[in-house]
């Protein structure tokens, strides 16, 4: 099989990089009109159309239409670590990787994710301790996040009617067509996924958000879309509210 092509799709934001210094064979999928801006970083680049850019859903599949690769991952601009959670006596503490160390592990998610009989992979999107079951190192069945997302001889897309939620489409796509996507849940990435500029910072709103969870409720039905409506304590339900869906996929597993 051939070596992984890792490509970072990039808007507005040449001066917010931070994927190469961890990745440094990653090259930026940047537009036609921002290709000077990026260069001046001293990264590797290629470029799209203009119009590409402004939907993650339609950049994601410009890459996997114009760059297929049978080892293609597609990654975020701004992961600054990845971690695994290792025992430490009686608790966990993180094992940060070297680049190095990211190498081996890409190459590794591939080796695996073709052994699970899956075409899509990708790394736990909780960097916490209290998102990681030491019991269950692999997730068959659980939300791939497209900030990491490792893909073989890809042949789906992702919906571009869902550039807020098209993750989470894909990995129900994905669970739909091969049953199954890996996911690593002992290593998870750190990144700015609210603070840095750009992106889909451009056209993230609250509005859009929930316009968008409706969609994507609408496209798989509640037995699959559900919104995370708190958990329990003490007998007593807390009341909470994300703007990410819980996706529950009716395939039996981890």
């Amino acid at each position: 099989m051939s070596k992984p092509v890792i490509i970072s799709p990039s808007y507005k934001r040449a001066s917010g990089l931070k994927t190469h210094k961890l990745i440094p064979s990653v090259v930026y999928c940047v537009g036609e009109s921002e290709k000077e801006d990026y260069e001046e970083q001293g990264v590797n680049v290629i470029t799209c159309p203009d119009k590409v850019n402004g939907n993650i859903a339609r950049a994601r599949n410009w890459i996997l239409d114009n760059h297929a690769n049978k080892q293609l991952l597609i990654i975020d601009d701004d992961i600054a670590k990845i971690g695994r959670h290792e025992p430490d006596g009686e608790t966990y503490k993180v094992n940060w990787l070297t680049p190095d160390d990211v190498s081996d592990l890409i190459q590794q998610g591939f080796d695996l994710c073709k052994g699970f009989g899956a075409r899509l992979w990708g790394l736990n999107p909780a960097s916490d301790k209290g998102g990681y079951r030491e019991y269950t190192p692999f997730g068959c069945n659980s939300y791939v996040s497209g900030s990491f997302s490792g893909f073989i001889d890809p042949v789906l897309r992702y919906d571009e009617n869902l550039p807020l939620k098209e993750d989470y489409d894909m990995t129900i796509q994905q669970c739909n067509a091969y049953r199954r996507v890996l996911r690593l849940n002992m290593f998870h990435m750190v990144k700015n996924d609210h603070g840095n500029k750009g992106g889909c910072a451009n056209y993230r709103t609250l509005e859009r958000e929930m316009e968008q969870y409706e969609l994507l409720l609408a496209k798989w039905g509640s037995k699959i879309v559900r919104r995370d409506n708190g958990s329990k304590s003490d007998g007593k339900k807390k009341a909470s509210y994300d703007i990410n869906p819980i996706i529950n996929v009716p395939i039996g597993g981890v």
